[in-house]
Parts: C-alpha cells; structure tokens; sequence
C-alpha cells in the first residue's frame, strides 16, 4: 500500500495519471498536485481527485528543476513515495532531475502498471520496441513516468476537493521570452479513431494530396513513418508514429507502402484492426497485420479514390 502522488501539466493528461495511480494504489492515497494552474486543479478535482494547489510567483514551467524541486517537497509533505508523471517530452525531463531530488528509482514510458506481491510492475517498450518488459523498481521512492494514452482519462466522481500548498522551487535562471503557436498542422493522430499511414514504399509526393482526400472521406488522419518525415519532409515529425513519435489507437489503421520495422510497430500494434497495402509479400508487416494486401500502394489508393 503506497501513498502516490501525480502530475502532469496537462489536464487531459493528468486525468489519464489518475486512472493509472487508481489501479495501483491498493489502499493507499492518490493526490494530485497542481503548479500554476487553477484550471487543473479544477478538472481533477471533479474527478474526485484531492488536489494540492501550488502558486509561485515568477515560476517558469518550462523550468524543470524549479517544479522538480516543488514536487519533491510536495510529495515528502504529503507521505508520498510514488510520483506517477505523464512519459511526454516535459515529463521525460522532470522525471529525471525528480528522481535524483528525491534520491529514488526512475521509469519512463511505462505502458501498463500492476502490483505483484505488493510491488508495482511497469511493461515498458525496450529494444527499439521490439520486446515488452516487465520491470519493478528496487528502491522505496518510485517515479514512474506512463506512456500517454496507456490509460483512458478518469470519470467525473463526486468527492474531490482542492487545497493551497506552500511550497516553492528554487529557479535555476530560466526566463520565459514567449510564445510562438506551432504553425501549420493542428492533427493530432493520436486522437484519430481511422488512421491512414504512408510508408516508403509510396514513392510519389503527388500521391499524398490521394491518401489525404480519402482520409477526409473516412473522417481519419494521415501519418507516416519517420523517414517519410525526417528524411523525404512530406510530413512534420507530429505525423510519425512510431517509437519515436506518437502511440496511436485506432479502430482501423491502413497502413500503405509500410515495411513494418519494429520501432512502427510499437506505435500502431494497438490498433483495433491493421490493414497493410505492401508490394512485398516478404515484408514484417504481413506477419503483423489483420488483413494484407499485396499489391502496389499507388495503384490501390487510386482505386480506393474512385470507389469512395
């Protein structure tokens, strides 16, 4: 039974940490903390959740060792040993500079979380993806940082109550210049319940504006492979699923001109139902996928233009 402390700068987020710290928590208590953010602080606790509300004047988010240091004092108040972050890129680095703080074990990008003899168990992707394993941390004081999208966002539940915290970080001199809006793509693949992915194997850019048309007709989004985005820059790195891009969900996910390399994979295997178009009757995907087409990409896109 442990006493488990969440956070996440993100509401949608941090709703998906409670449900996580929920499953886990075995009697023990489950708050949250809020820096900054009376929004948050607002969601989660109509989620039932006890919110602790930390206000510092003059802190920079973005400042990771200044929240890190927030969190550590937070958790070591409330009796908190576990400290659940979301594995997104802000997570990664206060998960980090958290641990050492806090002097414990550190996780990131854990998938699932389940308690076995009182322990908490992590799957993680390791190898490229290639392989999930199962890892406990040895120490007491545990951060564990959970892959987003692991868990659905916890309900609205009666009993939630908000509390100002008076702790504070120390800066560590970063300075807050501005904002600039990401210009061009707002998709979020990882949101899209039907997913068109473009792989090498599309060979032609004009092709592109066809998969895209059909996506528009479905009601889905289009993404790639990294070097479809990295290398060829048909599409920003948003785009990539993968290991090193977006963990994606979908109920159907087509997939054209993609090999099938694990690091993909790992990002589309929990798709509900996988459609691979491949001219390479050899290639991994067909091992992977629910339904396999071998045939060229080019040609089926047309044909699937011309039938919708």
């Amino acid at each position: 039974m442990a006493n488990i402390l969440i956070y996440s700068e993100k509401a949608a987020l941090a709703a998906e940490l409670l449900t996580a710290a929920n499953a886990i928590a075995a009697g023990g208590n489950v708050v949250a903390v809020a820096v900054n953010n009376a929004d948050n602080a607002g969601v989660l606790s109509a989620k039932g959740a006890a919110v602790y509300s930390v206000t510092q004047d003059g802190l920079v988010l973005a400042d990771s060792g200044a929240v890190a240091e927030i969190i550590q004092k937070a958790a070591a108040d409330l009796g908190c040993e576990v400290v659940v972050l979301s594995s997104d890129r802000r997570g990664k680095l206060l998960a980090g500079r958290l641990a050492q703080k806090m002097n414990a074990g550190c996780l990131m990008g854990a998938s699932s979380l389940s308690l076995n003899g009182g322990k908490i168990v992590c799957e993680r992707n390791v190898l490229g993806g290639a392989v999930v394993a199962k890892q406990v941390i040895a120490t007491s004081k545990q951060v564990i940082a959970v892959a987003p999208k692991s868990f659905a966002q916890a309900e609205n539940a009666a009993g939630g109550t908000i509390q100002d915290m008076h702790v504070t970080g120390a800066t560590t001199g970063v300075t807050f210049v501005g904002i600039q809006p990401k210009g061009g793509d707002s998709v979020d693949i990882s949101e899209a319940d039907i997913l068109l992915v473009v792989g090498q194997g599309v060979e032609d850019q004009a092709a592109i504006a066809t998969v895209e048309a059909i996506a528009a007709k479905l009601g889905g989004a289009v993404g790639c492979t990294k070097p479809v985005a990295t290398d060829r820059k048909w599409f920003p790195e948003d785009r990539v699923v993968g290991i090193s891009g977006k963990t994606c969900k979908p109920s159907l996910a087509i997939l054209f001109g993609i090999s099938g390399q694990v690091q993909f994979y790992a990002g589309i295997r929990d798709a509900r139902i996988i459609a691979s178009v491949n001219n390479d009757e050899n290639a991994s995907i067909v091992s992977m996928a629910d339904y396999v087409l071998n045939a060229d990409a080019h040609d089926v896109l047309a044909k699937m233009q011309g039938l919708l």
